[in-house]
């Protein structure tokens, strides 16, 4: 499977640049204070002006519908990510917002044994991707994976980024999933240094074992 590549959690611009140089297909941006990776340091210009190919994603949790199609716009965001508790009607609503600009929307949801895949239904017309994390608290950032097998009882066609404790060591499991739906794999802090510093030597090696 041609199986795309997110690094998300970008924060530092030297260490931005050398993970550019790898050209993933996605680099993350979060936008919500309560992450250790808050974008606070990164300038509007510095993001804009990114390699072309990869694309800018913003990750949001439960913001402010006009923030978040104002900091879109700001930064040149590719894709939002809405990591938080967004109902379907702001999906509606904000998919709206950022149609004219060609703005790839993704809603994140978080999976564990309790999680209902028929809730996605009601999702499945308004965004363009899904994406399935390690249900936490702290939306995301866990570190821990999610017990794949629940991907089974995933019934519709949309296609999914799959996020949560995503390592080095992750390889061979995930050459086991069989899924035409699975469409990016998303990695983070199992790939750093400290919080926003990423490893280079680690993602290079991961992503040349890339495609699945």
């Amino acid at each position: 499977m041609d199986v795309k590549l997110k690094i998300c959690g970008m924060k530092l611009p030297d260490n931005i640049r050398a993970v550019a140089a790898l050209q993933p297909d996605y680099l993350g941006f979060i936008f919500f204070r309560g992450s250790k990776r808050f974008v606070d340091g990164l300038t509007p210009s510095f993001v804009k002006n990114l390699p072309a190919g990869i694309r800018r994603t913003g990750v949001f949790v439960n913001e402010e519908l006009n923030k978040v199609a104002e900091l879109a716009t700001l930064y040149g965001l590719n894709a939002v990510q809405l990591h938080g508790q967004e109902p379907v009607k702001y999906c509606i609503a904000l998919k709206g917002l950022l149609d004219d600009a060609g703005i790839v929307l993704i809603k994140a949801f978080g999976v564990n044994e309790q999680f209902d895949f028929n809730t996605l239904s009601a999702y499945a017309n308004v965004v363009d991707y899904f994406l399935f994390d390690t249900q936490t608290p702290d939306h995301g950032g866990s570190g821990k994976t999610f017990n794949w097998a629940l991907l089974n009882n995933y019934s519709l066609n949309k296609p999914y980024f799959l996020s949560g404790g995503i390592g080095p060591e992750s390889m061979e499991q995930l050459k086991e999933i069989n899924d035409p739906r699975l469409y990016a794999i998303d990695i983070n802090s199992r790939f750093e240094l400290a919080p926003g510093l990423k490893d280079i030597d680690k993602l290079n090696d991961f992503k040349h074992k890339l495609p699945l």
